[in-house]
């Protein structure tokens, strides 16, 4: 077989070159295509469902939340199993389909089952899905740097102006802050008071939503113009929510300031963040696309920080807490000095046994040219450029410089017999 092939060869030149140029044209376009990251992905393909019902034990969780929507989303096709968490306030549900199924084709179903489902669930409850990333998404970590500021000012700062800012650059599924306090109108109320007034619980919180909302009317019409009427509700201090009314009291109107305190406070935290034992950080994650380039999404994410930073408060900063390009870069250079030294050492060797040129190149060129056909392979087949990947190319070259120098030597010799052959006829003619 190999004779053949060689023949063929021999016999088919311009055919071998246009081989080459399409080798080294496709391998050329593998390397730039392919996704690079430092890790290998191997999370299973799943989509998840996330519920949050606040102030529910995990029992309540499991039997209203959990149960319900496991029990309908059994029979999407191609899944492969579905696992649930029930915690406080939260349902978590892993739906795990086969590794040949589309990302985005699995979530399109789960979500057309989530539109049947929900209607099992409690009033004003909406399941949603997780963010399209895999396990290994998380691949730039950032903190705001800010001396003077407190954690509740540097978290509304991250959510209300970072996050958004960062949420559109192209590869990113989610930027998931972290650390601070969400600010928030806590009302505290005394039930003695509401005894003593004869108000409800419930009425009081249904003045407070209802008093929360801008409404909109009808087109008054004057002088031949048309003036747009709304109004105005949304509440903006704590001073409007202490004047909303609930009822009389002997002809006196009655208020939340009257039944309650309020005050501006922070949600209920589950743990802390810091940074290098320095105190509590306030920052974000981003998450990576399914299938992304990490290593081109964190240059457009740094670059987008580059930006965001110019309208940042005085004194607010960036600080990188993790950067997996660091990574990548150094398992791309240590590949790029394992090829370049184990070239450097067949040239060596071929030129210092041999002292023949020819036999270096073909030994580096079966080198080059056999990575650039592993990179079209991983390409096809969408293997991530990683470090096992590129380890084990770099092992792989190790195996043809064996190859290569035995194969050029033993061709060599070859030759060498023929030569001497040819000349001892000679001298026997």
């Amino acid at each position: 077989m190999i004779e053949k092939i060689i023949t063929w060869s021999i016999h088919n030149r311009f055919m071998v070159l246009l081989l080459i140029i399409a080798i080294l044209s496709g391998g050329v376009y593998a390397i730039w295509e392919t996704p690079v990251d430092a890790i290998p992905d191997l999370s299973e393909n799943q989509v998840i469902i996330y519920t949050e019902w606040m102030g529910r034990n995990p029992q309540i969780m499991e039997d209203q939340i959990t149960y319900p929507l496991v029990a309908n989303l059994q029979g999407i096709p191609n899944i492969k199993n579905i696992r649930a968490s029930s915690m406080f306030g939260m349902s978590f549900v892993f739906v795990i389909f086969n590794d040949d199924v589309e990302i985005y084709w699995a979530r399109s179903r789960v979500l057309e089952r989530l539109n049947y489902a929900a209607r099992l669930l409690p009033p004003g409850i909406t399941p949603t899905l997780g963010p399209d990333g895999t396990g290994i998404g998380h691949v730039f970590w950032y903190t705001l740097k800010a001396p003077g500021y407190d954690l509740g000012e540097l978290r509304a700062v991250q959510d209300w102006y970072v996050k958004f800012a960062l949420q559109n650059v192209p590869g990113v599924a989610e930027i998931a802050s972290f650390g601070g306090f969400q600010k928030q109108y806590q009302v505290t109320i005394d039930p003695n008071k509401l005894v003593y007034y004869n108000i409800s619980f419930m009425s009081l919180i249904q003045a407070i939503t209802r008093n929360n909302r801008d409404v909109g009317g009808s087109l008054f019409e004057m002088n031949r113009a048309g003036y747009m009427v709304k109004g105005l509700g949304y509440l903006k201090s704590m001073e409007d929510i202490e004047d909303i009314r609930l009822g009389m009291y002997k002809s006196i109107p009655i208020t939340v300031k009257d039944v309650a305190s309020v005050q501006m406070g922070g949600d209920i935290r589950l743990g802390v963040i810091e940074e290098n034992g320095e105190g509590e950080v306030v920052g974000g994650i981003v998450v990576m696309r399914y299938g992304e380039n990490a290593k081109d999404v964190i240059e457009r994410v740094k670059s987008r920080l580059q930006e965001v930073e110019k309208g940042l408060p005085p004194g607010v900063s960036f600080q990188v807490a993790y950067d997996r390009s660091n990574l990548i870069l150094a398992a791309i250079d240590t590949l790029r000095e394992t090829i370049t030294e184990e070239i450097v050492v067949v040239s060596v060797i071929v030129l210092l046994f041999l002292f023949h040129w020819g036999g270096g190149l073909v030994a580096i060129l079966s080198i080059i040219f056999s990575i650039l056909i592993g990179f079209i392979l991983m390409k096809i087949f969408g293997i991530t450029s990683n470090i096992m990947s590129l380890g084990g190319v770099a092992l792989a070259v190790g195996d043809l410089v064996d190859s290569g120098i035995v194969m050029v030597e033993n061709a060599y010799k070859q030759l060498t017999n023929e030569v001497l052959d040819i000349d001892e006829q000679k001298l026997d003619y």
